[in-house]
């Protein structure tokens, strides 16, 4: 079953290729959506997907790339947004 989550990373996430990192690994999934740096620190995460897959980006987010210091992930989800080709950085 296909859905869209929204996901805010907190802690040490912008500029350590949080936002590269994650969009490799969401590619690699097969999610569509996108991934952004939000104003005060945080990255924000919309994917769209199987759920299964939906659950392991959210596993990675959790750790990120080698040098990122993740402190929280919060998700909810969000309706539609079936619109997304492809898994972007903003």
């Amino acid at each position: 079953m296909k859905q869209c989550e929204q996901y805010r990373v907190k802690g040490r996430v912008q500029g350590v290729f949080f936002r590269a990192s994650t969009r490799d690994q969401a590619q690699r999934l097969g999610l569509r959506g996108y991934v952004r740096n939000l104003p005060g620190g945080d990255v924000e995460v919309v994917a769209w997907g199987e759920r299964e897959d939906l659950h392991k980006l959210a596993a990675w987010l959790w750790k990120g790339p080698p040098s990122a210091r993740v402190t929280d992930v919060a998700s909810e989800p969000l309706q539609g947004h079936d619109e997304f080709e492809d898994f972007v950085v903003r």
